[in-house]
């Protein structure tokens, strides 16, 4: 089940809002624990025992470490068996066939691949888990004595399969002691019909021109609509994941969390480090604090800095996905980061902004590139293309055709990322109202006859 379906917006979502403010405090995490399992279910009924399983374990090592006078050996040997179970089982179901194709590949062997489906959500409600123990090992939360409480924080259906990456530190508090206002559930529906049109009529739309553009062999490409095609694909992710990343958000805010930013126009940026800091935040900040300081950061020289940054780059990548792609792409924007880190930011300091603007947005979609291709000779093959080097005229009739049946389309992307100035422009409370009226109005239409509705994230 997904946000961006008729059967969530009409049949489950009021559902579960009608059971949790009928219901009395005391049984409201009951109410999203078994609703949240309910959502998971829907889709992998099978698969609820594995996050299950991470839920029981990681709560029952958390009580561990809470014991008090435990040796420090004995409270890093808890934390150390924890991640390691949390790693394996994300390992097994998401990287062991990865494993096993090229262990076959290298050695010749025939090895039989588990051709297991990935457990949705895996990568993140792990991240979690994890960031719950590590937590409680470092002193800066206490460990949750209420199972209820723990299984609600890992199972939350806003977030549970795309998102944000919540650290329990975040929340723990919100867990027991929460609130919901008129303006704060006004605020989440307003936040939530945010996401579902960014989704549904933004990224669903250009989604179909990359779709169109990539399903010919690069080989026919012309320049011109190479680049057309990983724009489109560029906006496709972007307000396809921060159409999800706002419809999470929104649902917390219904249910009395505030969940911590994901998005911050990133498309705005001037350099690779700003991107960074507006991508994908919860899990730029899982690895800053989790993988990247506890390395040691900045603080033991510039060589070890930078050793810190690739680690930390070549994780982001592979936790993408288990393909030599998402590698690739890590250690690109890992080496970029390095550049900017050891000359580039100085570099660009010295031009104009515009100059820093378009180098930024050209390495993101190059960036792209790397993502969007798993096979890399086609990746190859798209970058040649890109580069007017496969034999094709840099331009012809159907490139013009594309950008000229898609110019509104694109100004319409461009001017929605940068949300602050767009919302300027909406006026009061009433004009906000029929506003968000309209979205949901025109996203609903959309659904009821749509065929074209994925979702990009589901996959990692």
């Amino acid at each position: 089940m997904v946000f961006s379906s008729l059967l969530f917006l009409f049949i489950f979502l009021p559902a579960v809002l009608l059971l949790y403010f009928s219901s009395p405090w005391r049984i409201k995490n009951l109410v999203l624990f078994v609703t949240s399992l309910i959502f998971y279910a829907w889709g992998e009924p099978i698969y609820i025992a594995i996050m299950l399983l991470s839920t029981i374990t990681d709560y029952f090592f958390g009580l561990l470490l809470g014991r008090p006078n435990m040796s420090a050996g004995k409270r890093k040997g808890i934390v150390v068996v924890s991640i390691l179970i949390n790693l394996t089982l994300l390992g097994f179901f998401k990287y062991a066939d990865f494993l096993i194709h090229n262990i076959n590949a290298l050695l010749g062997t025939s090895i039989p691949p588990t051709d297991l489906p990935l457990p949705i959500g895996i990568s993140f409600y792990t991240f979690q888990s994890m960031s719950y123990i590590i937590d409680v090992y470092r002193g800066t939360a206490k460990a949750q004595r209420n199972w209820l409480d723990f299984g609600t924080f890992v199972a939350l259906f806003p977030q549970l399969v795309a998102g944000p990456i919540v650290q329990y530190s975040t929340i723990a508090e919100q867990l027991r002691h929460r609130t919901v206002t008129m303006e704060m559930f006004a605020e989440g529906v307003q936040r939530f019909i945010i996401g579902l049109a960014k989704k549904v009529l933004l990224a669903n739309n250009i989604g179909l021109l990359w779709d169109g553009i990539s399903s010919n062999g690069p080989d026919t490409l012309t320049a011109v609509t190479a680049w057309i095609g990983i724009i489109a694909f560029a906006f496709q992710i972007y307000f396809d994941f921060s159409g999800y990343s706002d419809m999470a958000i929104g649902l917390g805010l219904m249910f009395g969390f505030r969940f911590n930013e994901n998005f911050n126009k990133p498309y705005s940026a001037r350099s690779i480090t700003d991107f960074w800091r507006r991508w994908h935040i919860s899990l730029g900040t899982w690895f800053r604090d989790y993988v990247y300081i506890p390395l040691g950061g900045n603080r033991h020289g510039i060589w070890k800095q930078l050793r810190n940054i690739l680690i930390v780059w070549l994780l982001t990548g592979i936790w993408h996905g288990a393909s030599w792609n998402f590698l690739l792409w890590g250690l690109y924007f890992g080496v970029v980061l390095i550049f900017e880190k050891w000359i580039g930011l100085r570099l660009l300091q010295r031009v104009p902004a515009w100059v820093r603007h378009l180098y930024a947005i050209v390495l993101i979609l190059i960036g792209w590139v790397f993502f969007a291709f798993e096979e890399l000779p086609q990746m190859g093959a798209y970058f040649t293309a890109m580069v007017g080097a496969n034999g094709q005229p840099l331009w012809d009739n159907n490139s013009l055709y594309l950008l000229y049946t898609n110019a509104v389309l694109l100004i319409l992307l461009i001017a929605a990322s940068v949300p602050a100035r767009r919302s300027r422009t909406i006026g009061g409370g009433g004009a906000r109202l029929v506003w968000h009226g309209i979205l949901f109005f025109l996203s609903v239409a959309y659904l009821v006859d749509a065929t074209f509705n994925p979702f990009l994230y589901f996959r990692f």
